[in-house]
This record gives structure tokens, C-alpha cells and sequence, in this order.
């Protein structure tokens, strides 16, 4: 059987998600790195592959999956154990609206292409974008944990990791790159804690692929 590859840049909190979910399935599989920061993710020969020209991207038994979320549900559906998201109709709305709450309504305002928009033809300095970044991480993860608190249990949903803790502790990750505050989501902080003790979050943090990487 050929080995899965990741299409992958390691600080994509996207590709973060999807390597988490990779290594809590148990699969094995091949990184190619795609560097946004430089443009790879424009070229040609990768758009071919990813119209869209974003990562992650996965090729896995013969198939070619873009979108994290939608990567994620593919694997829970074709590798089932351990589930990611919920089986029960109730718990999956609940732990989907979390994973949402990250990666539709904090992550895409955040992400570097709007950094660069920012930055670039709209001219604003470099603590004008930061400032954008932490005000709309704080206010998504107001409503998170407002969300989140009369639920969540050792993760933010559940005595074990799935969905929701996938796309949170890429988010904390950022939120820490860039200083924002954190002392007002305990729910959240604690969630993160707990999945960052486990080794398939550990093996998947940006510091760890970078220096794999490096090494290679």
C-alpha cells in the first residue's frame, strides 16, 4: 500500500489539523513541504494537484482531499476508530460547532494570504496587522468558550480528543505566536493542556515538523 502524503507547510494551523488528525488514526505518512511564506503554493505544478493552491492537501488511496475539515470527516469515515467527530446526531452538531467557531470564523480572517493583503495593497504596518490578528482571536474565543464551558469535560468536548480539540490547539498555538492574552478562556486553556500532553498533538506541533524537517 503507498504511503499517505501531506502536502503540508508547518506553521498552517489547516495542515496542523489534518497532521494531528493523521497521527491520533495511527497513519504513517510522507510530508512534502509546500512553502507558503515563499509562493510555493502558487506554482504551477502544485496548483495542477490543488487548484486552489492551499494546503494541507492529502493524497491517500488514490484519492486527492483539500479542506481540513473535509479531510478529517473522510478519514473518520474510512478509518473509524478512534472516532474524531461523534457518532450521536446532538454531540456531532455540538462538537462541529466548535471546530467552526475556529475554522470558519477565527482562522480564515487570520490566515497569511490576509495578512498580506493587509500588508501589502492595503498598506497597513506591521502593529496594525498584529492588532487585527489578537482582536479577532479574542473575540472568537469569547464565544468559544462561552460555547464550549457547559460541555466540555477533559477536552473541549468529551473525555477524549477529537474534532474540536483538533482545530483548537492550532489555534492557541497561534494565538501564543502572536502574545495575545489567554487568561479569559480557562476552558480552553485546559482543553489545550490536556490534548498538548498527548504525542499525536505533540509530534504534529510546527516546532517539531520544522526541525524534521531541517534535518532531512
Amino acid at each position: 500500500m503507498t504511503k499517505p502524503v501531506l502536502y503540508d507547510y508547518f506553521r498552517s494551523s489547516a495542515a496542523y489539523r489534518v497532521r494531528i488528525a493523521l497521527n491520533l488514526k495511527g497513519i504513517d505518512y510522507e510530508s512534502v513541504p509546500v512553502n507558503l511564506a515563499e509562493g510555493a503554493q502558487k506554482e504551477a505544478g502544485y496548483r495542477a494537484r490543488n487548484p486552489q493552491g492551499f494546503v494541507p492537501m492529502l493524497e491517500m488511496e488514490g484519492q486527492r482531499l483539500t479542506q481540513s475539515l473535509a479531510i478529517i470527516d473522510w478519514l473518520d469515515a474510512t478509518v473509524p476508530e478512534p472516532r474524531l467527530v461523534p457518532a450521536d446526531p446532538a454531540d456531532r452538531a455540538h462538537a462541529m460547532a466548535l471546530a467552526l467557531a475556529i475554522a470558519s470564523d477565527i482562522h480564515p480572517l487570520n490566515n497569511l494570504r490576509v495578512l498580506k493583503y493587509l500588508g501589502g495593497p492595503l498598506g497597513q504596518d506591521e502593529e496594525t496587522r498584529n492588532a487585527w490578528y489578537a482582536h479577532w482571536i479574542a473575540e472568537g474565543f469569547a464565544a468559544l468558550e462561552m460555547l464550549a464551558a457547559a460541555r466540555a469535560s477533559r477536552f473541549l468536548f468529551g473525555d477524549a480528543p477529537g474534532i474540536a480539540d483538533v482545530c483548537l490547539v492550532p489555534q492557541m498555538f497561534n494565538a501564543r505566536r502572536f502574545a495575545v492574552p489567554l487568561d479569559d478562556f480557562p476552558t480552553l486553556l485546559r482543553a489545550d493542556a490536556e490534548a498538548c500532553q498527548l504525542g499525536a498533538f505533540a509530534a504534529a506541533h510546527p516546532d517539531k515538523v520544522a526541525s524534521v524537517g531541517a534535518a532531512r
